[in-house]
């Protein structure tokens, strides 16, 4: 039987069309529509009926898949990085079938339709020699001055920010009546530079490019992507600091004086399910930087303090995967004499339902109930034969212990227990679903197919962490790595709440996070998550690291930048793999350049990627390192840096805490401290740990001696007690295992005994 299959919306990535959608889902006037088809094989010919204006013409479709453009549309795009669809890209046909859009050894066409004026009704069908397609409908999107909604602006009282605004810029996005968009600009000052946006890897200054805020999973390399967009920005350098923040989780797109120097202009998206939409704009001004991030954590919600230990060193491995390997690897690193904090485990569990121990026994539940400890039983020979003796083991040596977990029902994994909680998920309707009520099923590459449980129905929250409570209150675990919170896509999904996914799917890894935390509570554990996705809110559910990335001094660039990005958008309990998470091992210099880093970061980890060749062994411990390098001084200066590390916990801690009263991350971009100083800009990679450490991180290799810069006040090298006062530049010795960093004069008598007898 011969199949067409077109899906207008696609599968709801945002920077990829996919093989059988629209392009752009809504047209505006003057674009090029395309569409994209996927047909059974014996289709050789494919033709588009097409009517406009009651006159149909007809095109021929061209073998192969769509190009390039931006599936959800917008003035801005990726940056010229979006990538084209490839019908031999197998992770992009895998996720297209995971979603049901590929059809067995499908065929993909495409085809140019045109471009037409605003209010055109657009009708379109496919023809085959044989069948024809039922007909497909869009109208033309025009831009207009006529309120189709409302941009509600509230601006800081007594201030001249609400000038920022240009009132004649504000236009509608209108299909069918329908409003899409809301577009206005604000006035940018020449000197000004624009901080925030979330956590964002390729600049510190936004002034430049264009970038919209979409939680995504971008596997490495991230660039203008993130997993943690906020639509929040700062502004410093000119007469006030001001800041902007859109008060809505639905997709933004900022164009940061790149179409308009003088301007940044901003596009959000509005509900066309809502006759009259409201999109809340907030205009903040302080007379510091500070004032005015501190205001927008009171709109989105001041992050909360975690407690000190995540400030201690933090380990991991994915090839750590049994309690004999976990308790050799903290064994090694003591017997070294390089202590350990908190222990990550991520290949603990059944890789099925995420809340069993590999090789446990036990009666699966018909119901989808929780387990308790009693339930199972751990064979003396498996991988884990004592989970609780383990976490005893670790504690008595003052490690803190979390696990790994996914927030989705995988598809096709051979368990029991998963097939029960599959369907004890959908009949109880706790499920996130498509537009017709059915479950949705995960449409990215990473576990296609699986399910998501619905985090806005307090039912499926009760319900999904009753199964994790035993590893708490009885294991004994200290919390959770709340991985892949990436996984709804889709405008169109429904939520318990009565929300859509334009509206929830970037609330959803804050609501997953949220979730665990309450479990934690519940259990009178003071714990944190380890989250990797989030939107604004993020930081009142600590902690955060960077995601994924190789081995590189580009990656490592980009993870600060990551850092001091995120730290604006209220994310202060932040770090990442430091030395990479993938591929192959740094080399020495890069290990103990990002180490160093690593110490004056907000969260100190290393962690490695499986190898699923198994040799050689890729670990980022030090010896690993160490061994692999054949350098001796790897495992020495590490363990120079972690004892200093450690003797930091309680300074980060309170300054941590004093942050977050001010309006402050304990990683500070230095203009959140001197917005006039136009040379912080020559030095983006530099910042302040704190009120009274300067940090200098060298970032590329074969670097002996480093070019500093000095703001204003007064700064001691805690290594050969100089003394310098800013602002100037000064050179330093960059010896490796001896970090760049200066120290307040004013903080000297606190922070200098800190670098003295350390080991060599």
């Amino acid at each position: 039987m011969t199949v067409i299959q077109h899906q207008p919306a696609g599968r709801g990535h945002p920077y990829r069309p996919s093989l059988a959608q629209r392009v752009p889902i809504d047209p505006v006037a003057g674009d090029p529509v395309r569409v994209g088809v996927l047909t059974t094989p014996e289709v050789t010919h494919l033709y588009l009926d097409v009517k406009v204006d009651g006159a149909t013409r007809r095109i021929a479709a061209t073998p192969g898949p769509l190009v390039e453009g931006e599936a959800g549309g917008g003035t801005t795009d990726d940056a010229g990085k979006v990538e084209a669809g490839k019908a031999d890209d197998a992770g992009h046909l895998a996720a297209a079938a995971a979603a049901g859009e590929t059809i067995g050894d499908a065929c993909a066409w495409h085809a140019e339709l045109g471009a037409f004026p605003a209010g055109t009704e657009l009708r379109y069908r496919f023809v085959t020699d044989t069948d024809t397609s039922p007909p497909f409908r869009c109208v033309i999107a025009g831009w207009q001055d006529e309120p189709a909604g409302r941009l509600e602006v509230a601006a800081t009282r007594g201030t001249t920010v609400g000038d920022r605004l240009v009132p004649s810029s504000v236009e509608w996005l209108v299909a069918d009546g329908a409003p899409l968009r809301v577009r206005f600009a604000l006035r940018l000052e020449a000197r000004e530079h624009v901080v925030g946006l979330g956590e964002r890897f390729h600049a510190l200054d936004q002034r430049g490019w264009r970038v919209d805020t979409k939680v995504f999973e971008q596997y490495k390399a991230q660039y203008t992507r993130t997993y943690l967009p906020v639509p929040f920005a700062l502004v410093v350098g000119g007469a006030q600091p001001w800041g902007i923040h859109v008060a809505t989780t639905r997709r933004c797109w900022f164009d940061v004086g790149t179409s308009d120097p003088d301007h940044l202009v901003v596009e959000v998206a509005c509900g066309r399910h809502e006759p009259d939409p409201v999109v809340p704009l907030h205009l903040l001004a302080g007379e510091a930087p500070a004032d005015v991030v501190s205001a927008f954590w009171e709109l989105a919600g001041r992050p909360s303090a975690a407690p000190s230990w995540v400030f201690r060193p933090w380990i991991s491995g994915n090839e750590w995967n049994t309690q004999q390997r976990i308790e050799q690897e903290v064994s090694r690193s003591l017997e070294e004499d390089i202590p350990v904090g908190v222990l990550v485990i991520e290949a603990w569990a059944d890789e099925a339902t995420f809340t069993c121990f590999r090789d446990a026994e036990y009666e699966p539940h018909e119901d989808g109930s929780p387990h308790r400890l009693a339930d199972f039983r751990f064979p003396a020979d498996g991988a884990w034969p004592d989970p609780v003796g383990m976490v005893k083991w670790l504690h008595d040596r003052g490690v803190k212990v979390l696990l790994w977990q996914i927030p989705l029902l995988p598809e096709g994994a051979d368990d029991p227990q998963l097939a029960h909680d599959r369907r004890a998920l959908v009949d109880q309707g706790f499920a996130v679903r498509e537009e017709d009520g059915t479950p949705y099923r995960n449409r990215g590459w990473w576990f296609p197919g699986a399910l998501l449980p619905d985090l806005t129905d307090p039912r499926a929250v009760d319900w999904w962490t009753a199964k994790r409570r035993y590893l708490v209150d009885e294991v004994g675990i200290d919390g959770f790595k709340t991985d892949g919170g990436e996984h709804a896509w889709g405008d169109e999904l429904r939520y318990a709440d009565g929300t859509r996914g334009d509206v929830t799917n970037d609330r959803f890894p804050n609501l997953y996070a949220q979730a665990y935390h309450q479990l934690l509570e519940r259990c009178g554990t003071e714990g944190v998550t380890f989250s990797r996705a989030g939107s604004t809110g993020a930081g009142r559910f600590p902690c955060h690291w960077a995601g994924d990335e190789d081995s590189t001094w580009e990656a490592y660039r980009a993870s600060i930048t990551a850092g001091l990005t995120a730290g604006v958008s209220g994310i202060v309990y932040w770090g990442w793999d430091h030395g990479g998470f993938s591929g192959e091992i740094p080399d020495a210099e890069l290990y103990l350049r990002t180490a160093e880093q690593a110490c004056f970061c907000p969260i100190m980890q290393y962690h490695a990627e499986y190898n699923h060749h198994r040799e050689p062994n890729r670990d980022r411990t030090p010896w690993n390192i160490a061994e692999r390098t054949d350098d001796p001084r790897v495992v020495p200066l590490y363990r120079r840096l972690v004892t200093l590390r450690e003797r930091l916990v309680d300074e980060l801690d309170t300054q941590t805490r004093r942050g977050i009263e001010r309006g402050l991350p304990l990683m500070r971009a230095l203009c959140l401290h001197w917005p006039d100083d136009p040379q912080v800009w020559d030095h983006p990679q530099q910042y302040l740990l704190g009120d009274d450490l300067l940090v200098a991180p060298v970032t590329e290799p074969g670097v002996q001696r480093q070019d500093v810069y000095v703001p204003r006040d007064t700064w001691i090298d805690p290594w050969t007690s100089t003394e310098a006062t800013g602002p100037t530049t000064i050179t330093v010795d960059a010896e490796l295992g001896r970090p760049s960093v200066l120290v307040r004069a004013t903080a000297a008598d606190r922070l200098l005994p800190l670098f003295t007898d350390l080991p060599e």
